[in-house]
């Protein structure tokens, strides 16, 4: 390169000292030839036959044809034309690896998962490591889904995160569940760091809560002021609040009721002090450690009417807040012991209690997978995956006459959610609380979005028509937003706070929920509880109680009998009780559905293994006590026919609290404690 630039600079100091190209005298040098010599100004075109162009025009290079003598093909113009030159060669062969096979595929995810597990890169950053590692995991499920299952199963293997990785994530357990999710979340950003901070083992510190943009959210600003509070009628309805019966058609009396882990009263399980003798005998009508056994369910349904003066009246309604299913793990359930479970209860409910229309929650133990629930927003087949639950108990619904044909079409096209409009004018929406649920895996899609499934745009538009008509509200749901925080998303319960807040109190009167099984309250506040008094207490939510007697308002009675994994209704845990509430529910007309007071009953669960082997006795049920009378005696200026509302709550909790109460849970910011 630099020759030829010498040679040109040659050329140009010639041009410009001679008007002329001058030849140079030739100079003979020893043992060669001249020193120097001039080529003719024209291209010789006897170096090739033929050309394209002129080979003796000046104005461009010549353009020679030639011919390949190897493979005898003549390149054309097109090749060399200065004036079309290729943007891109797409003639030749340009090689790529071979696809890979759907195990070749799985072989390389879980070598680059073991490559980033020991990257130096990372450093001690584990969340950007997680998020790295389900990068992994997504492409995986998306180019070979059918590997998801064994890919999660070996990953559970290799860094020990179950005792039987197998059975809790292959195929037929989570394992397509997992593998659904990997495919449709943002795993390198809020998606990706929750399930990092949930499931595997905090790896991701728990991110904060996303601050919502309310803007256009609700159609209507909260009146101001509110409108005047209704007048109670004076009359009373009863209503029964039941929850968490996790009946369990396998219980084996007689089987070790002290198991070291897993569902005791079982066949398969024992207590690893004495894996050849049975401990404690599964008592006919249950224990601490076990689900409730029909005898169990059977008595205690048998003694609400005779305890709460039902039995011939009956109840004017009853709350169902979910759960009828046992805790069995994932590989021993199945659709159709949902459907089983389902079919039993409802009828049970039916035949035994002669109560009005039961209005029921799903729990999270009331599908299969337990817990799982899929947005629509998914599409196709995976949106729907679940509504073969969904029809079905709105069938159940239906047939059993709960239900009118509004209500039975919305539980079917949503989660089984679904909202009565009552002709005493009280309002009744139930949410499946599933799509809040931490357990939920489907809840780790599009987390940035806080009502991915739309259940609180359809609470939210339920609560503005009941406004806007006069009516008042009680939400049923399963999952608490409250509690120890652990149970609920963070996102979606944020915006269920201030939707409560929006509506409360002059259209929310209550709301109840399940799933702790203890006997606990929550009170809502205004403004995310940054202020916690009497003034700024917006509605009351009713946890686990069994049983509800409210006055035209609602008296509740909440038969909650615990007695071992199930508060509440009828479950067993240290407790011994059963429940019932007694509310507030006014005239038609002018009703104000607020409840009065809650009545709680218990039975011993000491006292049932006494009860094997006879036929005389069962259970025995026997009152504890009255909400109103055990809490309310603090309460200056609270006359007998004032409600029990967030209000009064607030007073107890400033007061002395009794014995009496199991929990208590005050709902705060964003409402998880």
């Amino acid at each position: 390169m630099i020759l030829s630039f010498r040679v040109l600079g040659a050329f140009a100091l010639s041009a410009i000292a001679f008007s002329v190209p001058a030849v140079a005298e030739p100079v003979t040098v020893d043992g060669l030839g001249p020193s120097a010599y001039t080529a003719p100004g024209v291209f010789p075109t006897s170096v090739y036959k033929h050309y394209y162009n002129s080979p003796t025009a000046t104005s461009a290079q010549p353009q020679p044809v030639i011919s390949d003598p190897v493979s005898h093909k003549v390149y054309p113009l097109e090749l060399t034309d200065p004036s079309t030159l290729p943007k891109n060669d797409t003639h030749d062969p340009h090689i790529l690896p071979p696809k890979a096979s759907s195990g070749q595929l799985l072989q390389s995810a879980f070598a680059q998962i073991l490559s980033i597990a020991s990257s130096p890169s990372f450093g001690s950053n584990n969340c950007a490591r997680c998020q790295a590692a389900l990068q992994v995991g997504k492409f995986l499920a998306m180019a070979a889904p059918e590997e998801g299952p064994t890919f999660a199963v070996r990953v559970c293997e290799h860094f020990n995160f179950n005792k039987d990785c197998a059975t809790q994530y292959g195929i037929f357990q989570l394992g397509s569940v997992i593998t659904q999710v990997i495919a449709n979340a943002d795993v390198g950003g809020l998606d990706g760091q929750m399930i990092c901070s949930h499931f595997l083992s905090g790896l991701c510190p728990a991110p904060t809560t996303t601050p919502l943009n309310l803007t256009n959210w609700f159609a209507k600003p909260k009146p101001n002021p509110l409108p005047e509070r209704k007048k109670p009628s004076g009359k009373r309805i009863k209503v029964l609040h039941l929850s968490d019966m996790h009946l369990d058609p396998r219980y084996t009396n007689g089987a070790e009721a002290n198991c070291t882990s897993g569902l005791c009263c079982r066949e398969n399980v024992f207590n690893v002090q004495s894996p050849n003798e049975t401990v404690f005998l599964a008592p006919r009508y249950g224990a601490y450690l076990c689900d409730s056994p029909i005898s169990l369910v059977v008595s205690a349904l048998k003694a609400i009417p005779v305890l709460t003066g039902t039995e011939r009246t009956g109840f004017d309604f009853t709350l169902y807040t979910g759960d009828l299913v046992s805790h069995d793990s994932e590989n021993q359930l199945s659709r159709d012991y949902v459907l089983y479970t389902e079919t039993l209860l409802y009828d049970l409910l039916k035949r035994m209690l002669n109560t009005g229309p039961v209005y029921a929650a799903l729990g999270n133990h009331d599908s299969y997978n337990q817990a799982q629930d899929a947005p629509h927003s998914l599409g196709g087949q995976l949106a729907s995956q679940f509504s073969w639950n969904y029809d079905h108990v709105a069938s159940l619904w239906e047939h059993e006459g709960w239900l009118p044909q509004s209500a039975v079409d919305l539980a079917r096209s949503h989660y089984a959610a679904y909202m009565v409009r009552r002709t005493d004018g009280l309002r009744v929406i139930t949410l499946n609380t599933d799509l809040w649920y931490t357990a939920n895996y489907f809840n780790y899609i599009n987390m940035t979005n806080p009502d991915v499934s739309g259940m609180l745009r359809f609470v939210t538009d339920e609560l503005q028509a009941a406004e806007d008509a006069g009516d008042s509200v009680w939400i049923l749901g399963h999952v608490l937003t409250g509690w120890d925080g652990t149970n609920p998303l963070q996102n979606p319960t944020n915006l269920f706070y201030q939707i409560v807040d929006r509506f409360s109190p002059h259209v929310i009167k209550a709301i109840f929920f399940g799933h702790t099984h203890e006997d606990q309250l929550m009170i809502y506040y205004a403004n995310n509880g940054t202020t916690m008094n009497a003034q700024t207490a917006q509605a009351a939510g009713w946890v686990n109680r069994s049983f509800v007697d409210a006055l035209d308002e609602p008296q509740f009675w909440l038969p909650r009998l615990r007695s071992g994994l199930l508060g509440a209704s009828i479950t067993r845990t240290s407790a011994d009780t059963m429940s019932a509430t007694n509310g507030t529910v006014p005239a038609s007309g002018a009703k104000t559905f607020e409840i009065l007071d809650a009545h709680t009953w218990k039975s011993d669960v000491n006292s049932f293994p006494s009860l094997d082997g006879q036929h005389a006795f069962g259970p025995t049920y026997e009152y504890e006590y009255s909400t109103r009378e055990t809490y309310g005696g603090s309460i200056a200026g609270w006359g007998p026919n004032d409600p029990l509302n967030a209000t009064w709550w607030h007073l107890v909790t400033e007061g002395t609290l009794h014995h009496h109460m199991v929990g208590w849970l005050v709902g705060v910011r964003f409402g998880v404690r």
